[in-house]
């Protein structure tokens, strides 16, 4: 694909436009397009990080979308690619000025650590989102309530920082309604919900609410029975992204207490696929998860 092509895609993607996607595609974009150019230019990224006075490990990062970019650093690179056109350049330049423009959630970067606020800009920015958790509900499909009980489990956490964090989830959570909402598939695992966050009341209208949400047309939600036993996943929480410009590959996201995980190499995210495909056959039928969560309500 062309750094053209690219563009015109993004210019006619409304998902983008109408969720505010901010600079997160934006660089995953350009650095895409930065490694096309490189290889077939037969550059090694030592050679290209030399050129921008960097090492290549900056490079890898550039390419990879994970962090901003340097107008000068940009125009040098495309450069020594041998990418002279006035319109290919000045294209490519405009989408990383756009790729260093702040999202909407930059305004919550005094409670957001900068391995989660790249992760929020994806998911504004998704078209389908798979997700897969033991402990808690969703952050997509929390109430104020229980989001509110959920944040309160941090170590050191204010009130304050508590509502901060409260108005970004609940912010985040439009992604599922409009004309353009995300596709979202999550599976539960059973013992999230009945475990007591936030005591009992607050559970059981966090169950009426996934009840709600869950007739949505873009929303998918399954659980996984505890009588099942073992399942696929055995590690932690799963969420796999798919983003609309058909130029990026999907991306995986694993978080951790402090820190997240992002595997990127193709055989790392056809193996997460697998999983999530083998949960979604492993779990209750999406047909059942009404009963299961009116049974659930009722014990509760």
């Amino acid at each position: 694909m062309s750094t053209s092509q690219a563009w015109g895609d993004l210019e006619d993607d409304h998902i983008l436009d109408q969720r505010e996607a901010g600079p997160t595609v934006f660089r995953m974009l350009v650095g895409s397009e930065l490694r096309r150019l490189r290889e077939a230019a037969e550059i090694s990224r030592a050679k290209a990080g030399y050129a921008i006075r960097a090492s290549d490990t900056k490079i890898s990062r550039l390419e990879l979308g994970r962090t901003g970019f340097k107008p000068r650093d940009v125009a040098d690179l495309l450069t020594l690619y041998g990418v002279t056109g006035d319109a290919e350049r000045q294209t490519l330049l405009a989408m990383a000025e756009q790729a260093n423009t702040p999202g909407w959630w930059h305004a919550y970067s005094d409670v957001v650590p900068s391995w989660f606020e790249a992760y929020i800009g994806l998911e504004q920015a998704a078209a389908v989102i798979r997700t897969w958790e033991v402990q808690f509900v969703p952050g997509l499909l929390q109430t104020e309530d229980y989001a509110r009980a959920v944040i309160r489990l941090g170590l050191d956490v204010t009130e304050a920082e508590v509502e901060r964090r409260v108005r970004l989830r609940m912010r985040r959570q439009r992604i599922l309604s409009g004309p353009d909402a995300v596709k979202l598939w999550a599976v539960i695992d059973e013992a999230a919900l009945r475990r007591p966050v936030g005591g009992p009341g607050t559970m059981r209208a966090q169950v009426e609410h996934l009840l709600e949400i869950g007739e949505l047309p873009n929303v998918t939600v399954q659980v996984m029975p505890l009588s099942f036993g073992g399942h696929s996943a055995g590690g932690g929480p799963i969420a796999i992204l798919r983003l609309p410009a058909g130029a990026l590959p999907d991306v995986v996201y694993l978080e951790q207490l402090i820190t997240a995980l992002y595997p990127d190499k193709p055989a790392e995210i056809q193996h997460y696929w697998d999983v999530m495909n083998r949960l979604s056959v492993e779990a209750e039928p999406p047909a059942a998860t009404a009963r299961t969560l009116r049974r659930i309500l009722g014990e509760l």
